[in-house]
């Protein structure tokens, strides 16, 4: 019963639909030569949701007897460790191998100052999926209204190497040509 619901809607993969595949699995990998090594690190943005969150948000009922913050399994760092609320850059990653140490590069420009703002988060990246949160907390954010004019998230390896990046349309936003004068 537990294999019919398993397989429902599916053909079951035999040892002969995966062999064609095995096989050619050294000579892919001797075919990418060098890169093989940067392709077993491939990490991919799923999505990045930048928003604001109360810190009542992140109040779970297990705090109430442990006393610590409950997570779900997601990496929360915050510029502010003692404050919960701010705004928060919600990031998914897919990760073909964990990554004992990566850095998250954060640059926002905010309501407040037309300089970028950049913020250095260290992260551990388990193999599969992962939410990591990284919050603009306490005094670091202007407040719930406020949203940023642009940023940039850029992932990188230990060694810095770029591993991926995203950022708001504004932020490539190329300057205006400028528009010659009327004579």
């Amino acid at each position: 019963m537990r294999r019919a619901l398993c397989c429902a809607g599916r053909a079951p993969k035999s040892l002969r639909m995966r062999l064609p595949a095995l096989a050619l699995a050294p000579v892919i990998a001797l075919a990418l030569g060098s890169s093989a090594s940067a392709f077993a690190d491939n990490v991919k943005v799923v999505r990045l949701l930048p928003e604001y969150i109360p810190a009542a948000s992140f109040v779970r009922v297990s705090e109430y007897f442990n006393g610590k913050e409950n997570t779900r399994g997601a990496t929360i760092v915050r510029t502010q460790p003692d404050s919960r609320e701010g705004f928060y850059f919600n990031l998914r990653t897919k990760s073909d191998t964990a990554i004992e140490l990566a850095w998250v590069e954060l640059q926002v420009i905010s309501p407040a100052s037309p300089e970028p703002r950049t913020e250095s988060f260290a992260v551990s990246l388990p193999r599969g999926s992962h939410l990591i949160r990284f919050g603009l907390t306490g005094a670091d954010w202007p407040g719930p209204k406020a949203r940023p004019v642009a940023w940039k998230l850029r992932l990188l390896a230990a060694d810095g190497a770029e591993l991926a990046s995203e950022q708001s349309y504004l932020w490539s936003k190329p300057d205006a040509p400028s528009v010659p004068a009327a004579q």
